[in-house]
């Protein structure tokens, strides 16, 4: 990526366009990262609980009745049936083959005639659990039982949202805006990662929600924090005294390797999550969220903007990416890493590639 005498160079295609490095990927990256689940939300009372894909793995996360939130493989300890889809509420998880009953914290319940085997010993039998965590309101799983705490993989990120956010406990998702893109997950995770590219590509961005002179990115641990001020009040296109809070600065912190966290001025959060499908494809979804999941104004208005300005407009920035990466004609040029960083720099880029290169190379 880097020579002793040259600038650091832009990571060599095949990181994104070859399946055999996303499989790498599926087995390594996703298996030992923190990576979103659910909101909390979703999982007020106890027995309720949300199934969702982790790579090549299907689990749900469910809330017990002592309060705490656990995550499980989708898979009965019998003969592997899947036990739950979608979202709901249950008071025992129940497999639908042949009813092999669960508690909430995973522990077996009961099994039909299963009195009839000798030597059955039902205490020993518990669903697989994985690492959980609650960072403010969001829930993440780690499949790695030894994996570092999130404070640890982001240091500071905590602490510096809840100086933004200090209503999140009060937030639930408004709106979810699902966006696939043709294009491979680090290309779009990129795209997101610098702004070296929006003042050209980003009007409604670059004028009416953010000052672009002012920004820059900095690495905390596995963390990338965007930070500058908003655009003059007069260019800005909602008021941001309408939203949560009086707060004129926007904020991001991108949670390597697949979410982000965005606090737009006047308090309005907002989040990212990139789904890889295949080396070719990957779903964002887009979080939108207010006070008790109630309908607002303001944030839907920014939804909407969003989704027609900042988000179509990249679409068509990481497919034609993707495009040219497979093109035998692209020979990875060198990175814009100004000393000074700010907007115009691609630091963040290079960081961003030395995670991606170390998670497959090792």
């Amino acid at each position: 990526m880097k020579d002793e005498t040259g600038p650091v160079r832009a990571l060599d295609a095949r990181y994104y366009t070859d399946p055999r490095i996303f499989e790498v990927e599926k087995t390594g990256l996703l298996a030992r990262s923190w990576q979103f689940a659910c909101h909390a939300s979703q999982l007020e009372n106890p027995g309720d609980y949300v199934a969702f894909e982790l790579g090549d793995d299907s689990l749900f996360s469910i809330k017990g009745r002592d309060g705490e939130i656990r995550t499980f493989y989708n898979v009965c300890q019998h003969r592997a049936h899947q036990l739950v889809s979608g979202e709901g509420s249950t008071r025992v998880v129940v497999c639908p083959y042949h009813a092999w009953t669960y508690e909430l914290t995973g522990k077996l319940r009961a099994a039909p005639n299963a009195k009839s085997v000798p030597g059955f010993d039902g205490s020993k039998i518990c669903l697989t659990e994985v690492r959980t965590e609650l960072f403010l309101g969001f829930v993440f799983v780690n499949l790695d039982p030894d994996a570092a705490p999130m404070d640890d993989w982001f240091p500071n990120a905590r602490t510096d949202l809840e100086g933004f956010v200090p209503n999140w406990a009060d937030l639930k998702p408004l709106e979810w805006v699902e966006i696939p893109e043709n294009c491979n997950w680090k290309v779009s995770v990129e795209n997101y990662s610098e702004c070296y590219h929006c003042t050209l590509n980003h009007p409604t961005f670059s004028t009416g929600v953010i000052r672009p002179e002012t920004y820059d990115i900095q690495p905390q641990g596995y963390c990338l924090r965007h930070t500058t001020g908003c655009n003059d009040l007069s260019q800005m296109t909602y008021d941001i005294n309408s939203g949560f809070a009086n707060n004129d600065k926007y904020s991001s912190w991108f949670l390597w390797p697949m979410f982000s966290f965005q606090v737009y001025p006047g308090n309005l959060l907002n989040t990212y999550h990139w789904r890889p499908v295949d080396a070719d494809h990957v779903v964002v979804w887009r979080g939108w969220y207010s006070v008790g999941g109630y309908d607002n104004e303001t944030v839907r208005r920014m939804a909407q903007q969003d989704r027609a300005t900042t988000v179509e407009e990249d679409i068509h920035l990481v497919e034609s990416v993707h495009r040219g990466l497979k093109s035998r004609g692209y020979v990875p040029g060198p990175l814009v890493v100004d000393p000074a960083c700010g907007v115009s720099s691609e630091h963040s880029v290079m960081h961003l590639q030395r995670w991606m290169r170390e998670a497959v190379d090792g």
